[in-house]
């Protein structure tokens, strides 16, 4: 079995990826457009939050994939501190876009979600409040990498960042259990049977889950062969300066 490592390689990571592409593409379509119009139209209102219960179809995949593109960064992040691939480097920079989008998509909707639930369209929650300062992580992290030249002194700075912030992501994830005051509830989709949303509206949020993920992964490949052909650019204009 040929190493996981084989794919450091820009040119065999951009066409092992490129080959991938259209089939990740075309199920992200499938599952998105799928399991909205499943969640949206063939679900049943909520017996205490009536329809507005439907945009946690948006909510709760964005919400973790925020989380969980962080995560992705951390690891390429670390990879890169450890092995000094580069591919690693470029696939957190290209994640960074994707995942502060996803954040505003998270805010976004759980302020429409919160206000006919909770009254107000913001509030000082452990959760809401730590997810806002993750967005302001994801900016920093994105501010970082524009502002430094030299390619390699801002992928070991931004993974410096990206390591702080994993804490925010952490608390992001688990602030209703470290706090038991706040208004947001606890998870919606759990492990456990008896936390778990009723069968009805579980089967369309997986389908939705899965159609953010694999949306993130075709994201993640255009945007991470965007930056190598990028980086490859910079490099061979800055050999011509200096012939």
């Amino acid at each position: 079995m040929a190493s996981i490592w084989e794919y450091a390689n820009p040119l065999k990571f951009m066409r092992t990826t490129e080959r991938l592409l259209p089939v990740v593409a075309v199920a992200a379509a499938v599952c998105l457009i799928g399991g909205l119009i499943w969640g949206f139209f063939f679900t049943p209102d909520d017996f205490r939050q009536g329809s507005t219960v439907k945009i946690f179809y948006i909510h709760v995949p964005s919400a973790m994939m925020a989380i969980n593109i962080w995560g992705m960064m951390l690891v390429t992040s670390l990879i890169w501190l450890v092995r000094r691939h580069h591919v690693s480097a470029l696939a957190a920079r290209a994640a960074a876009p994707i995942g502060a989008v996803m954040t505003v998509i998270a805010l976004f909707t759980g302020a429409v979600w919160g206000q006919p639930m909770w009254g107000t369209w913001w509030a000082w929650d452990p959760r809401l409040t730590s997810f806002l300062i993750l967005f302001l992580f994801y900016l920093g992290y994105m501010a970082l990498w524009a502002a430094i030249e030299n390619d390699d002194t801002a992928a070991d700075l931004t993974s410096v960042l990206c390591l702080v912030g994993s804490v925010f992501a952490l608390l992001s994830r688990y602030a209703v259990n470290f706090w038991n005051q706040g208004l947001h509830q606890g998870a919606s989709l759990s492990l456990d049977k008896e936390e778990n949303v009723a069968d009805v509206f579980w089967y369309p949020a997986l389908v939705a889950i899965a159609g953010f993920v694999l949306l993130f992964v075709a994201l993640v490949i255009v945007r991470t062969n965007t930056e190598i052909r990028a980086r490859r650019t910079r490099a061979l204009l800055a050999r011509e300066r200096l012939g």
